[in-house]
């Protein structure tokens, strides 16, 4: 079985985290993937601490193995979030959109690994010099928000940039986007469109069946122009918003108005009109419903398979 540092550094079996994607990302889903041997994550969104609570609470009603709690930083909420999470005592927290510093010491004092999500070099160096315990290194392959530089591009130049454990996100769906993580440095993989299709999550099953009938061309990024890209599937709502982007009568804050209430519309109601529904460029490699523990097990015997075998490709 691969094991690396992650795995001692997080108590995991796999080397693989589950992304925090919001609304999708709940307690059945953490505990169902934390149970299978990775680690699980609650999005906590733009939720409020209450929310935030309860699903930790319902976590660990579910799991006895570690999981974690993903904050949004650009939430009006982060603080309530960032405290509850301490509260409560989860193993880990990963952090997006922004600089988790001011909270560092709160969740150290409670022996909180923190994993900041990554786009560059320089946020990398950063979260180090703040005290994170890893990076997740990802791509702009990668659903919902997204930067500028591609999984294969980042990983490798985070990797020599900073003396902390570096987990690759960003297109990997299966063994052989495991694999190649790990030959670029990687020490585990994130994933978060692999898991939209798992019977555990509790998405809206039109949003589940979008992803597995997704072509490789099916995703589309929008909101450069506001300075937060965000990458979904091509529906009516995506390609609404990229006509409104590339109109340059419309203002920045009309744009910023059209998002609100699409995540959930997607994930809840599973509306397919007006729901925004995330999903990276690996889409396509997605195909059927499994079980967590089986995507898991599926992906790592791929990988093992392909790592054992490399060496046919030298001569």
């Amino acid at each position: 079985m691969l094991k690396s540092a992650v795995c001692g550094l997080l108590g995991i079996e796999y080397p693989i985290l589950q992304g925090g994607m919001a609304w999708v990302s709940d307690a059945g889903l953490a505990a169902a993937v934390s149970n299978a041997g990775g680690l699980g994550i609650i999005a906590a969104g733009s939720a409020d601490s209450e929310y935030v609570r309860n699903q930790i609470r319902a976590a660990k009603s579910k799991t006895d193995k570690p999981f974690g709690v993903n904050i949004m930083l650009m939430s009006p909420h982060a603080d309530d979030a960032a405290r509850a999470a301490a509260e409560e005592g989860v193993a880990v927290v990963t952090t997006g959109a922004g600089n988790p510093s001011r909270y560092m010491h709160m969740w150290a004092d409670k022996n909180i690994k923190v994993i900041p999500v990554v786009a560059s070099v320089g946020m990398a160096k950063m979260a180090g010099r703040c005290g994170a315990a890893a990076v997740i290194a990802e791509g702009c392959e990668s659903g919902g928000h997204i930067g500028e530089l591609t999984t294969m591009a980042l990983v490798p130049q985070v990797c020599d940039a900073v003396g902390l454990p570096v987990i690759a996100a960003g297109g990997i769906a299966d063994g052989r986007g495991v694999a190649a993580a790990l030959a670029l440095g990687a020490s585990a993989v994130q994933c978060g469109t692999r898991f939209l299709s798992a019977y555990e999550c509790g998405i809206h099953q039109n949003y589940k069946n979008m992803v597995i009938k997704a072509k490789d061309i099916d995703t589309i990024a929008t909101g450069r122009r506001i300075g937060h890209a965000v990458r979904s599937l091509k529906t009516a709502y995506s390609r609404h918003f990229s006509v409104k982007e590339n109109d340059l009568n419309v203002t920045a804050d009309e744009l910023e108005a059209i998002g609100p209430g699409a995540l959930r519309l997607a994930a809840v109601c599973g509306d397919e009109k007006n729901g925004w529904f995330l999903a990276g460029q690996i889409a396509g490699l997605v195909k059927r419903e499994q079980s967590a523990a089986e995507i898991i097990k599926e992906m790592f015997s791929e990988a093992e398979d392909i790592l054992n075998g490399a060496v046919r490709w030298v001569s």
